[in-house]
């Protein structure tokens, strides 16, 4: 094999694959990209067996063929190149010579017999709203549970219907969950139901990163494997199995005390409080009365905090317990400049939503702590 490509173009794909190879891995073809070159472009493939990426870049093809190479290795090294054509050729022993202005380099690579195939993308694919996945994705993904262990927690469920997408994600203690009427091509009155892991809404977000109101992206799935193609580039990602909680049931439904905040002076506000918080649980007291809304925190070994914001309350005071970082998480990833705190009693959860957005379109539910 032996073709020649642009350092600027090949940089881009190169790094776009970087999150999907394995770092550590007792697999060591799986540190490995696949390169093939065809026609007129080079198709760059990497995988760690659960999420694969398969994409291309204009290329002068001199001889089609295909072999692999260390990805972090190869992307180090073209980085550094002058900005100008890298010629790459294979020999049968798997090495392949790089050459590119006065630089001559030769990088050990591995048989290309043994890298993984990657499944084929159904022919029933459907369009969504690159930049509205996006952020739905923005939106929910910080929800997810970390520990392994709880394992249909550790992706977002995704409902595609006729009237558009859903998004939930949960780690027991909180629950986001987002809305969006969006141009579809699903069937009228069928919605397609699938577990994300966490690992794929990642590399979906980059995948996105530029994207314009029109963009769209092919979404498919198979048994056991979910499909989202954005032009020359897709991303297949092993279903996660499971049933997801009941998450209607966890929406609250009588929280009818509203206060109506500032984002932005009550995200700073808990910012500087929650450096006095206990380091383990992060919990703050959050103490709501007419016109503000107050913020405590207090640590035998660091010390205490108290901040005060304006809202706009009228309902009975209450005092509630919640952990600084959840309710920070949220604050970062709404764009909007107020928000909307909706709370029933101590002991239930609270709903933060974005004021001013269309109702129900973007509810983040928080769990009380014990103070």
């Amino acid at each position: 094999m032996e073709f020649s490509v642009n350092k600027a173009d090949l940089v881009r794909e190169l790094s776009l694959s970087q999150g999907v190879v394995e770092k550590k891995t007792t697999i060591p073809i799986l540190s490995n990209l696949l390169l093939e070159a065809r026609g007129d472009r080079l198709y760059i493939t990497a995988t760690d067996l659960e999420l694969g990426l398969r994409t291309s870049c204009p290329a002068k093809v001199r001889k089609e063929g295909s072999g692999t190479i260390p990805a972090k290795k190869l992307l180090d090294y073209v980085r550094l190149l002058p900005d100008a054509e890298i010629t790459v050729k294979f020999a049968e022993n798997n090495w392949a010579s790089l050459t590119c202005g006065r630089s001559r380099t030769r990088i050990a690579g591995m048989s290309r017999e043994s890298f993984p195939e990657l499944p084929a993308m159904p022919e029933d694919a459907q369009t969504l709203p690159a930049k509205t996945l996006a952020a739905m994705i923005s939106r929910t993904m910080f929800a997810i549970s970390m520990e392994e262990s709880r394992f249909t927690l550790n992706g977002a469920l995704l409902l595609i219907g006729d009237r558009g997408l859903t998004m939930v994600a949960t780690d027991g203690h909180r629950l986001a969950y987002t809305q969006q009427d969006a141009e579809t091509t699903a069937p009228s009155n069928v919605a397609y139901r699938a577990l994300v892991p966490r690992k794929a809404m990642g590399e979906i977000t980059k995948l996105s990163d530029g994207s314009t109101d029109e963009s769209v992206v092919k979404f498919a799935g198979d048994d056991n494997h979910l499909f989202f193609e954005f032009g020359p580039r897709m991303l297949i990602t092993r279903k996660l199995t499971g049933n997801f909680p009941d998450y209607e049931r966890v929406l609250p439904q009588e929280n009818t005390n509203i206060a109506t905040l500032s984002k932005d002076e009550v995200k700073s506000a808990i910012e500087r409080v929650a450096q006095f918080a206990d380091e383990r649980s992060r919990a703050i007291r959050v103490q709501f009365a007419t016109g503000e809304v107050k913020i405590f925190s207090s640590s035998l070994e660091t010390g205490e905090s108290e901040e005060s914001v304006p809202s706009q309350y009228e309902g009975p005071e209450l005092e509630i317990g919640f952990n600084a970082q959840y309710l920070l998480d949220f604050l970062r990833a709404v764009p909007q400049d107020q928000i909307q705190f909706a709370l029933k009693d101590q002991k239930s959860a609270g709903e933060l939503q974005p004021a001013g957005e269309v109702t129900g379109q973007y509810r983040y539910v928080v769990m009380p702590m014990r103070i």
